[in-house]
């Protein structure tokens, strides 16, 4: 199916505050979120802590398709492990994967947290490879396993 990139109800932004959420996990979410708004080409970003789970998500994105491509990001960056493990290649930086209509984008943020990207055909894949780069060096410094813990059960709100 297709991701539903429909804006939900005010009410269900991730990136509005919530009451007992730290100042560090809405700014976490604001950054994702900015990074969906701002990056040209850009439908729509996700943060996946190591373990596979939400940690984030731009704010025009369904929670269940959030949830779906948290799976698959974790697992596609699975895989590239798997390549580097097996051949002196290197860690993966980014996997890429290119549809019919737009592409998948998974770098790793932190230790084993990861940015996932949907993105337009017509996307500048340098400019987005990029930008999730600008963000990972921005947000390794604040994700903390502390923080991420908090993410994944602020996302359970």
């Amino acid at each position: 199916g297709q991701v539903d990139v429909e804006p939900m109800k005010r009410e269900q932004y991730m990136s509005m505050p919530a009451p007992g959420i730290s100042s560090d996990a809405q700014n976490f979410n604001w950054l994702v979120n900015r990074f969906a708004e701002n990056t040209a080409g850009t439908i729509a970003a996700i943060a996946v802590s190591a373990d596979g789970l939400l940690i984030a998500m731009s704010a025009r994105m369904e929670r269940a398709n959030a949830d779906r491509l948290a799976a698959i990001s974790s697992a596609t960056l699975g895989l590239a492990n798997g390549v580097s493990e097996s051949f002196p290649l290197g860690a993966p930086d980014k996997v890429i994967i290119e549809l019919e209509h737009g592409y998948l984008l998974v770098c790793t943020i932190s230790i084993g947290c990861s940015l996932g990207v949907l993105a337009t055909k017509q996307a500048s894949l340098g400019t987005i490879a990029y930008e999730m780069a600008v963000f990972a060096n921005r947000a390794s410094g604040v994700l903390t396993p502390a923080l991420i813990d908090e993410l994944k059960d602020a996302v359970g709100l």
